[in-house]
């Protein structure tokens, strides 16, 4: 890859960049309005002030202004956290769940509902779930002085096998009524989630998102093959462990808020590409936006039915064709 592919201009960023925040904006105002109950733009604004029908009050800040900030969040980390993966391992098909970060917060979710354990610790348990099972697939993946990117792959992969064998085994043990509970973090939900769980994790969010901006340097480097990244100054084994540990950090507090949400950090990194080019600088910060609206808009869909389905099933049946479609796009561009 050469440095050219890194061009784009600074005013096709900024143009694009405004009509992702105008999305946003929109979509936002639609989630808080449409539910159970509508409440039209007026009534939203009074009830974040604080004024008006104390119903309407109730709803927005108890119920929905929580759930859409969890969205944007766990949104925005999933979206960077998959670009951050792909460029790291410069591989199309990297997502979040690569390196068996779902697989290490599935199990111990599993445990914690199996044995009935407290689930207001979940949230945090899930966390160090995601956190302890990178730490492994990366000392897996260390040889000697340098991180073996075949051995990160394999080793995620080995790990998420193991793990998700060993939550089956679990699942078949308890009681209906539990598994129900499991599947509801398995599958990926935003149901019922309150200003508990984005107390926890909105501070790390948002300062790995900060931290991650700055990273559009090393993965540039690293894109350019392992040598001439090097011979350019950069450090494999530094850039590798920055990069990985901001990444597995935005997905474990992301699986901690709404479970194992799918396909979001696999298919934003790819939209944003074919939007503003290969370079990270400006990857980064779209993925993250990117990110955010998608979740979002695909959890103002699971409700709008008559029955609210799991944000991370909308994500799946939204998301393969999507997939399948960029992958078509992509494959007749280079023709």
């Amino acid at each position: 890859m050469s440095l050219n592919n890194f061009k784009f201009s600074k005013t096709g960023f900024f143009f694009s960049l405004i009509i992702i925040i105008l999305l946003l904006l929109i979509i936002s105002i639609i989630s808080l309005a449409r539910g159970s109950v509508y409440i039209s733009n007026k009534e939203i604004w009074l009830a974040i002030l604080q004024q008006g029908d104390e119903i309407n009050r109730t709803i927005i800040w108890n119920l929905r202004l929580p759930r859409l900030i969890a969205s944007l969040l766990v949104g925005s980390s999933l979206g960077m956290s998959g670009a951050l993966l792909q460029g790291m391992l410069k591989n199309g098909l990297a997502s979040p769940y690569l390196l068996g970060i779902s697989a290490g917060s599935g199990l111990v979710i599993v445990c914690f509902i199996s044995f009935g354990l407290l689930q207001s610790f979940i949230p945090l348990a899930a966390w160090l779930g995601a956190i302890l099972t990178t730490l492994m697939v990366f000392i897996l993946s260390r040889d000697g002085n340098k991180i073996v990117v075949e051995r990160l792959v394999l080793g995620g992969v080995a790990i998420s096998s193991l793990f998700g064998a060993i939550q089956a085994t679990l699942l078949l043990q308890v009681e209906d009524g539990r598994i129900q509970a499991a599947l509801n973090w398995l599958i990926g939900s935003l149901n019922a989630r309150g200003w508990q769980e984005i107390k926890f994790t909105a501070i790390p969010i948002l300062i790995a998102l900060l931290i991650g901006l700055f990273l559009s340097r090393q993965l540039n480097l690293l894109s350019l093959g392992d040598e001439l990244s090097v011979s350019l100054g950069n450090s494999l084994l530094r850039s590798r462990c920055l990069i990985g540990a901001i990444a597995t950090l935005l997905t474990a507090c992301a699986v901690s808020i709404g479970g194992l949400i799918g396909f979001i950090g696999l298919i934003v990194p790819h939209f944003s590409r074919l939007i503003i080019g290969n370079d990270f600088k400006y990857i980064l910060p779209f993925s993250a936006l990117i990110g955010a609206l998608t979740l979002s808009s695909a959890d103002l869909l699971s409700r709008l039915g008559p029955i609210e389905i799991p944000v991370g099933i909308v994500t799946a049946l939204v998301g393969a064709p999507v997939f399948m479609i960029i992958l078509y796009k992509k494959r007749n561009y280079k023709k």
